[in-house]
């Protein structure tokens, strides 16, 4: 038996003895399978009967097996893109980030609340209650702010706080849900709101609760989903489960999972994720409000080969695959360059791309032997492209440069 089956036989008795999640992982941690045994029988089990056990922290915060992942400290699994071939991110490779640890909810403890000043009356609704809504499918990317965040150090020289993610902490999917929209228009939203909060059941991130404010108009965006769903099966517990926000084209942290209360005010609403934290801070950003900087909110244009980091590749012809993804409209174009961008060619789009969703370009590269750097560069339907240059921001949220990939061709 694998120390991965072992891991997961052990939570599965765990659970069904009625111990939680958090109590499991406690007890792993602190003292292995022999701990979780003990716990769950009430006797004492030998250690040296027991097959050995990998290290706990390597299951601490998720569900899902973390090795086709970067494992990013306890907060971040990032996806390796040389996994995907095609357009759709399965749910095991697509990336986590967490503010703390994934939650097993369950449905029949679960519920949904709408208050505040801008809506009547308080509003509790069920997980039944919601699949009753009318829902929706869309393809949409999902892309934390942070993403292409060690670029600002490996790029500029310039380090910026924070998990230093590279490519890969983007993910593209099919999501089902109930129109946000439909959801406060239900509990009677009134004209003059202004802000919505949307709040987390991860009591152990930051304010008992990982929040974000939305303005209403983006709340009422028929795009923006209370998702139930993710690529064809109920969404996962790493990814929210049992309800989500999903805003498209928005940096990932506003689609808050394990959701499960919403505040609707007719003023601005403020918190720590719109006054010191997912804020561009640094002096090309001056301070909005409450906020240290500039909120962040939508994504920016980017693109990125699906390599490894670094690559190696023998010497000939190779097909080499990436992808690029907006915010603001469809990629109408993807360039790459084999010397650093002092020169640039046309790759090539393939397949499909769905409205908010990513694109797949490829490009064909007779790669000589040495030491190169390889670069792209995407243009969406509305015009917005890479900059040269982003300016550095605190945080490190943002970064669009064309990311320059060292590969090796032997």
């Amino acid at each position: 038996m694998s120390a991965a089956d072992q891991r997961q036989g052990l939570w599965e008795l765990a659970h069904e003895r009625g111990m939680s999640r958090r109590r499991f992982l406690w007890l792993l941690s602190a003292g292995g399978a022999t701990a979780v045994l003990a716990a769950c029988t009430g006797t004492r089990v030998p250690a040296e009967t027991l097959a050995p056990t990998a290290p706990a922290a390597e299951m601490l915060p998720w569900f899902k097996d973390p090795d086709p992942f970067i494992v990013r400290g306890t907060s971040g699994l990032e996806a390796r893109l040389e996994n995907l071939d095609g357009l759709i991110t399965p749910e095991r490779f697509f990336f986590v980030r967490n503010n703390s640890v994934s939650l097993d909810v369950a449905v029949d403890d679960w519920s949904l609340s709408i208050t505040g000043d801008a809506v009547p009356a308080a509003v509790e609704m069920s997980y039944d209650d919601v699949l009753a809504m009318e829902s929706r499918t869309l393809e949409a990317y999902l892309e934390c702010a942070g993403n292409h965040r060690a670029m600002f150090d490996l790029v500029n020289g310039q380090a910026a706080e924070g998990t230093q993610w590279g490519t890969g902490a983007v993910g593209n999917a099919t999501w089902t849900g109930v129109p946000l929209a439909d959801v406060l228009r239900a509990a009677g939203i009134s004209y003059d709101a202004v802000s919505v909060m949307l709040i987390g059941m991860d009591v152990d991130s930051p304010e008992m609760g990982f929040r974000r404010v939305i303005p209403a108009a983006k709340a009422m965006d028929p795009d923006t989903l209370l998702v139930h769903g993710m690529n064809g099966s109920a969404l996962p517990r790493d990814h929210g489960y049992p309800l989500r926000a999903l805003i498209p084209g928005w940096v990932g942290s506003t689609s808050i999972k394990w959701l499960s209360q919403i505040v609707v005010s007719a003023d601005q609403q403020w918190a720590r994720n719109n006054t010191t934290s997912y804020v561009l801070i640094g002096d090309a950003y001056p301070p909005e409000g409450e906020a240290l900087g500039e909120v962040a909110t939508a994504q920016t244009i980017k693109s990125a080969l699906a390599l490894p980091w670094p690559a190696e590749l023998d010497a000939g012809v190779h097909r080499i695959g990436g992808y690029a993804h907006s915010p603001a409209g469809r990629v109408a174009a993807v360039e790459w360059s084999d010397d650093s961008g002092r020169s640039w060619r046309e790759a090539q789009l393939v397949g499909r791309q769905a409205r908010l969703g990513w694109a797949r370009f490829e490009f064909r590269w007779d790669a000589p032997a040495g030491e190169h750097t390889v670069m792209t560069r995407a243009t969406d339907t509305a015009g917005n492209a890479q900059p040269e240059q982003v300016p550095f921001n605190k945080k490190g949220y943002l970064f669009n440069q064309p990311v320059p990939h060292p590969v090796r061709v032997v």
